[in-house]
């Protein structure tokens, strides 16, 4: 398992983009990149450097089939599960 590195909140709250995701991801089981970019309106290279962070900071984690990644929270992250709940209490 990747060791989760230490990035400050506000930077993980700091880009629309970032909470974009963040917000499709809480609502949703689980999506690809494609799907993830389309929904939130970013092209695919900023999305692919959002999910890049964001699964180096434990909030998300991906699964490969073949050539497709398919991105959701990690539930064993306490950030992933704080996140959430904020979404969810923000509605």
């Amino acid at each position: 398992m990747q060791e989760e590195i230490q990035i400050p909140l506000d930077e993980i709250l700091s880009s629309k983009g970032r909470v974009r995701i963040l917000v499709l991801l809480s609502n949703a089981i689980e999506l690809n990149i494609s799907e993830i970019a389309r929904r939130a309106g970013l092209n695919y290279a900023t999305t692919d450097r959002h999910l890049k962070g964001l699964e180096e900071a434990g909030i998300i984690r991906q699964k490969k089939f073949g050539r497709i990644r398919i991105y959701k929270f990690n539930d064993s992250s306490p950030r992933a599960h704080a996140i959430k709940k904020l979404v969810d209490t923000w509605k």
